[in-house]
């Protein structure tokens, strides 16, 4: 059951790049012809973030794809991690785009080179609104399949539009104060871009790593797993409770006291339903294993 629900997402999260790939190629071909005819460097700064967009898609697919396989002998645990992996090369690759952007912006500011830049014409900001519209809705589309899917790579393919779509507004407005007599708002446009994209890069990173290091779950996460394991007729208490993010899936264990006395059976039934009353109620529980302690009276 569990092997066909990978399948199912994983054949989502390919639907999803693929749509993904077609359009920030056809978007970049748009906003590059834009910032060369219009002479506009925030557009074609802004062209260049949607281009590392086909390459972070394609690094987020074969994330999935391997994080996908079965467990075998030597990955008894599977291969989930692999998804950590594609999101950490994702925040990798953003930041030296960011990087590249806005050394390049302040290279400008700074040497005054500007000033002798050709004003960017109409088609600049056309192209800007259209960006802006197309990569919010790639944004929406992507992190809904994301959050039904709990894929980590994938969510940070969503930012990664986002960050595309905060990028573009920038140019917008460069583009435009530089079209009303600032002609210096251009550059600080693709300054200000690639401060967006370093941010976005680094939530990326952070969440990767995060999930790298078996980092616990969310505190309300926790809280709601005692709930239900505390609601669980038989059991008196909880011992212990540990969590751990395992690539986008989540392990518990859990210690709970139930009454001394029990017979083997008896107890055995309570920790099988505590199982089954987790892995239930919260579908990102990969695995919950359950022991039990006798109550001391």
């Amino acid at each position: 059951m569990f092997g066909h629900s990978v399948e199912s997402n994983e054949k989502a999260a390919m639907r999803v790049s693929t749509v993904s790939i077609l359009i920030n190629g056809l978007l970049v071909l748009v906003k590059l012809a834009a910032g060369i005819l219009a002479s506009s460097g925030a557009m074609v700064a802004d062209a260049i973030h949607s281009a590392s967009d086909v390459f972070s898609t394609l690094v987020v697919m074969l994330g999935i794809h391997m994080a996908a396989k079965q467990p075998d002998r030597e990955h008894p645990y599977g291969h989930e991690r692999m998804e950590c992996i594609a999101s950490f090369l994702l925040a990798v690759l953003l930041a030296v785009v960011g990087f590249e952007i806005g050394l390049g912006a302040a290279e400008r500011i700074v040497t005054g080179s500007y000033r002798s830049a050709e004003l960017p014409g109409v088609l600049a900001l056309i192209a800007a609104l259209l960006s802006i519209a197309v990569k919010e809705g790639m944004y929406r589309y992507t992190r809904r399949v994301a959050d039904q899917i709990g894929s980590g790579a994938l969510r940070a393919d969503a930012w990664h539009h986002r960050s595309d779509a905060l990028s573009s507004i920038g140019s917008f407005l460069g583009i435009l104060f530089a079209r009303l007599g600032f002609p210096v708002m251009d550059s600080v446009a693709g300054l200000i871009i690639s401060l967006m994209i370093l941010k976005a890069a680094w939530d990326i990173y952070k969440d990767s790593l995060d999930r790298l290091v078996d980092h616990r779950a969310a505190p309300e996460t926790e809280a709601a797993i005692r709930q239900a394991v505390l609601a669980v007729n038989g059991v008196i208490r909880i011992d212990d409770l540990k969590t751990r993010l395992f690539g986008s899936h989540l392990y518990v264990d859990v210690e709970i006291a139930a009454d001394g006395h029990l017979r083997l059976t008896e107890a055995h039934r309570i920790a099988e339903e505590v199982h089954t009353q987790v892995e239930t109620l919260f579908p990102d529980v990969k695995h919950c294993m359950v022991h039990v302690n006798p109550a001391v009276d």
